[in-house]
């Protein structure tokens, strides 16, 4: 299928982009940004999203950065590419968020991640992506400005339901800032097919001190509207349980849907597999890192 009519505008500066977003919508007109596209075009040549206007970001290239400023954040450009961070050098992300990298192997093939943006994954809002999940559960903030200045938001609180975020319609997210580093961290997920959105996706975070695990964080997607935190799962983590234990928790709290791409049931159990999966990978890693070259 082809899309409906639209009109396109090619930004110039971030100012410039608000005050058209603001325009347009002062005449009631409906406007979405595009970067990489790869979601936006499929949803509108589906017809599922029908815009009158394109506002093309792709110029602004002070969107495009990546790196960890001297307070230990690292702070990533609204326009970066998955593909730019999954060749980061070690200099950019740091073996604390090396784990980013890691993950972006489980977004869609290598063309999406050449085009597809990590702004533009977080402000489609879809659940089952990786970087909303990643920036849920790792505590990110995410950076926005509109006409009405500069706006940070919680990643925690930014997902309102699927596809629906806190961004104002003439708002333009600008940067997500991770606040400090997960060395001890893994995603892992299940598609039906390799490249496909996950079923169930899982991030565990560990805190590991001296060798032992004091506690951690655990998220999911693909198991309700928007990306969720397990605190019931990170209380086992907290109080010495196994990981078993912990993915048993994980599965038994979260009500998963129940539709076309799997049961609750069958969700439960991808959620208990992943969450002890994630968990055993993110403290292999911790191993390694701490045993060195042999």
């Amino acid at each position: 299928m082809k899309p409906a009519p639209f009109r396109y505008h090619r930004a110039r500066d971030i100012e410039g982009t608000t005050a058209l977003l603001a325009e347009l919508g002062d005449q009631g007109d409906d406007a979405k940004i595009i970067a990489g596209g790869q979601s936006l075009v499929a949803m509108m040549n589906f017809r599922l999203a029908r815009p009158g206007h394109l506002v093309d970001i792709g110029a602004l290239r002070e969107l495009d950065h990546l790196g960890v400023r001297p307070d230990g954040a690292l702070h990533i450009g609204a326009l970066t590419t998955h593909h730019t961070v999954e060749v980061a050098p070690a200099e950019a992300l740091g073996p604390g968020f090396a784990v980013l990298r890691r993950a972006m192997e489980w977004i869609g093939h290598l063309p999406i991640r050449t085009r597809g943006t990590v702004g533009g994954s977080l402000a489609h809002a879809d659940a089952s992506a990786e970087w909303c999940l990643l920036a849920h559960t790792l505590g990110a903030e995410l950076h926005a400005t509109g006409p009405r200045g500069g706006r940070r938001m919680p990643a925690a609180e930014f997902f309102l339901g699927p596809y629906t975020s806190l961004l104002e319609p003439d708002e333009l997210l600008t940067e997500v800032v991770f606040p400090r580093p997960a060395p001890h961290a893994a995603l892992t997920e299940f598609a039906e097919r390799r490249g496909d959105f996950a079923l169930v996706s899982a991030v565990v975070d560990l805190d590991v001190e001296d060798g032992r695990v004091r506690g951690g964080r655990v998220g999911l997607g693909g198991v309700a509207p928007v990306p969720v935190r397990v605190p019931e799962a990170e209380a086992v983590l907290a109080g010495g349980g196994s990981f078993a234990e912990c993915a048993d928790v994980a599965a038994a709290a979260v009500d998963p849907p129940d539709d076309a791409g799997g049961s609750a049931a069958y969700r439960r159990r991808l959620v208990r597999a992943l969450v002890e999966r994630a968990a055993t990978q993110a403290l292999s890693t911790t191993q390694t890192r701490e045993a060195g070259p042999q």
